[in-house]
Formats: structure tokens, C-alpha cells, sequence
């Protein structure tokens, strides 16, 4: 079975949209970090708004060790319409997207990366297909903004896999989300 893997940079309080408004500082930890989650991902999902604003930009960029990965790996799009088709290995999800996800985590390959798309990654938490949540949490409060999890998602439990500071003083926290022996989320 694979794991969906939510790979989220966070504010103190929690905001996740616009990343670049907190996350001040990024170190060789933290690009540690970034590759030890992406290493072992061949599929990528994203949101379509996600997908838009990233093919305006990875594919030219040299960015490190993300560029290189994103642009090379499956990226499976939530969307209800047609792809321009210029940004190579990116494909629309037909059908639900809850039972396409739930057919991938059930295939073979290895791990299915969530990166950046909050409504998406929302849905998917709610739904219990979020495995583990990997975060970059930045030393600021962004006062405003998206939040990583919505207000009225159904409770979850997470358990801590690890943690550690960086020199920027982010924090990395590895949080697998527990379930029941069901498969739904522990509240």
C-alpha cells in the first residue's frame, strides 16, 4: 500500500496559504528535509490552482532539490477541466478524486506526494487519505490567511514520528495520522 504524504510549510499559527509571506529563512536542513520526503515520491497530487501557478514556474527554474523532482515526476491534477498539456507528466484526474486517490494508495509504486494545494489537501484529510503530514513550521505568525486545516475538519489524532529545529529556527515535525482498524481517522 502506499502512503499519501502532506508535505505543508506552516506559520506559527497555523496559516499555509502564500508560504513566502513566513517562511523567511530556508536552510540546508530544511532542503535536507525537503529531499528525504520527495525521495521516495512518484506520484505527486495537486489542486488545479497549484498546478497552474507551478507550471508557470518549475519548469524553469533551478531551484534545488525540488525543480528537478516536480518536473520530472507524475503529477496527478484535481480538476474538472481539460489541462493545457505544457508542463510534461502532468495529467487530469478523471473521475472522483477521492476514489482515484483511494485506488492509487492501493497500487503499486511508491509514496504519493500532497505539496502546497490547501483545498485538496483539506479534502483529503478529511476524508481520512492523508497518511502523514510533514511540516516546516516557521518561527512567525502570519496573523492571516488560509489555515492547513480548516475550521469544521472532522477531529484526527496525529502521532509523532520526529521532530527536530533547523538553524533558521523552523521546526520539522514528521506526524504519521492514526487510524482506526478500519482505515478512518482517530478523533
Amino acid at each position: 500500500m502506499r502512503r499519501v504524504v502532506a508535505y505543508m510549510l506552516v506559520s506559527l499559527d497555523g496559516v499555509a496559504q502564500d508560504p513566502d509571506e513566513f517562511v523567511l529563512d530556508w536552510d540546508e536542513a530544511m532542503d535536507a528535509d525537503l529531499a528525504d520526503v520527495i525521495g521516495s515520491q512518484t506520484t505527486v497530487l495537486l489542486g488545479r490552482g497549484m498546478h497552474d501557478e507551478w507550471a508557470r514556474f518549475w519548469p524553469s527554474s533551478d531551484i534545488q532539490p525540488f525543480a528537478d523532482f516536480i518536473n520530472s515526476v507524475e503529477k496527478l491534477v484535481a480538476t474538472s477541466s481539460a489541462l493545457p498539456g505544457t508542463w510534461p507528466h502532468a495529467h487530469a484526474i478523471e473521475g472522483d478524486v477521492l476514489s482515484a486517490v483511494e485506488a492509487l494508495r492501493d497500487g503499486e509504486g511508491g509514496d504519493i506526494g500532497l505539496h502546497g494545494s490547501l483545498t485538496l489537501t483539506a479534502s483529503l484529510l478529511a476524508a481520512g487519505l492523508v497518511d502523514d503530514l510533514r511540516l516546516v513550521v516557521a518561527p512567525r505568525v502570519a496573523g492571516a490567511g488560509r489555515r492547513l486545516v480548516p475550521e469544521g475538519t472532522p477531529p484526527f489524532s496525529l502521532e509523532l514520528v520526529s521532530s527536530a529545529a533547523t538553524p533558521s529556527g523552523s521546526l520539522l515535525v514528521h506526524y504519521r495520522v492514526a487510524r482506526h482498524a478500519t482505515g478512518s481517522s482517530v478523533s
